[in-house]
């Protein structure tokens, strides 16, 4: 599993121009979920998220996790994030989970987040306001 977070100002996800989530201060995780991932995965995968610390404390550290500064976290499905490209212009998708695997264990993360979502699956418009910026890629 392969999780790309960005701490964010505000952040919105939209499905053919409706809103579908919007957050305030916080985290957006786009989620990839390769083949073979378990529950165990998904559970460790929103343990090590919800427990970064990449706010800022008192004294201008990122010592503080989401939780301690009251932050909301956006989880949307993110396949591309097992594209492969080591052989030609166009990527290959092999690792990635397909739909009926990444979706239960997808929900998994977000609901482990207790994390808003995308629409699993669907052509979505994701804005977000990187802030500081810090983007940083677990993967487990």
């Amino acid at each position: 599993m392969r999780a790309l977070i960005q701490r964010v100002s505000a952040a919105s996800v939209a499905v053919e121009g409706e809103l579908v989530s919007r957050i305030g201060p916080g985290l957006v995780v786009l989620l990839g979920v390769r083949r073979g991932d378990t529950a165990e995965v998904a559970d460790r995968v929103a343990g090590k998220i919800r427990a970064l610390r990449v706010f800022d404390d008192a004294d201008g550290r990122m010592n503080r996790s989401v939780a301690e500064v009251g932050g909301e976290i956006l989880c949307v499905s993110q396949f591309t994030l097992y594209g492969i490209v080591r052989r030609g212009n166009r990527p290959s998708y092999g690792e990635a989970a397909g739909h009926e695997e990444a979706e239960p264990l997808y929900e998994r993360v977000r609901q482990g987040l207790g994390a808003e979502g995308g629409r699993f699956g669907a052509r979505m418009t994701v804005a977000l306001e990187n802030e500081g910026p810090v983007s940083l890629l677990v993967e487990m």
